[in-house]
């Protein structure tokens, strides 16, 4: 019983040691990470956030709907993710990059719209004919969504918020900016409103992808070969990632 018992602990700590290993990533390093891993990981998670962003503004731009809905965003996220798969990176960490390149091409259609709306956008002046609220905006903190139509009578197709407040009556006039080649949809004008601003709320989500994408690089690292490859003829310890 003695024996079985101190051949089972170090098979249990062999098999928490892979799974920690299959999940997490090896990280077989002491102190700080190697620069070619973290140069590395940088690189691809700049390179996946930039083509997340470009390929969704390239959409919006050309009026290529399949590019500025986020479909070409997200298939950008999943080769991330397969390259991180291939050069060894532990499952959760890889699910992990995927799940903020997801989000990030979630978030990139309202941003590559509001560039292009004020890169090429016109300004016209409507009138509110409808306001419709929500229950949340009755108490102040939703959104209000405004109606509009032309000066000649004829109805935006969209709901503008924007510029649309609790103090919006049928009858006022709001501010638009509209797509003269009709490849982006109107919206309100609103204060502060720029390139900056409309690629501030990307921020957060790039920084976030590219951060994970170098820790899942740097703990990819592997000191030896698998104890598998270590048991083959002519074969030794050497560094791998």
């Amino acid at each position: 019983m003695r024996g079985w018992r101190r051949f089972r602990a170090p098979a249990e700590s062999h098999l928490m040691a892979h799974l920690r290993t299959s999940v997490w990533g090896p990280a077989e390093f002491v102190g700080t990470p190697p620069r070619r891993l973290v140069g590395e990981g940088l690189l691809a998670g700049v390179l996946g956030a930039a083509a997340i962003i470009a390929a969704t503004l390239f959409g919006a731009w050309t009026g290529r709907s399949s590019l500025a809905g986020g479909e070409a965003g997200l298939v950008c996220a999943a080769a991330l993710a397969l390259y991180l798969s291939v050069v060894g990176v532990g499952r959760a960490l890889v699910g992990i990059v995927a799940l903020l390149g997801v989000c990030l091409a979630l978030q990139a259609p309202q941003a590559a719209a509001g560039v292009v709306l004020m890169e090429r956008g016109r300004v016209q002046t409507v009138v509110v004919t409808s306001i419709e609220s929500s229950r949340a905006a009755v108490g102040g903190r939703g959104r209000y969504l405004c109606a509009v139509a032309r000066r000649d009578g004829s109805p935006l197709t969209v709901r503008i918020w924007r510029g649309c407040g609790q103090a919006t009556r049928p009858g006022d006039a709001l501010t638009v900016v509209y797509d003269p080649q009709g490849h982006v949809a109107p919206r309100g004008m609103e204060a502060g409103a720029g390139m900056a601003g409309a690629l501030r709320d990307l921020a957060p989500w790039a920084v976030s992808l590219v951060a994970a994408s170098v820790i899942a690089v740097v703990r990819s690292y592997r000191l030896s070969v698998p104890p598998v490859a270590l048991a083959s003829p002519g074969r030794g310890a050497t560094t791998h990632r």
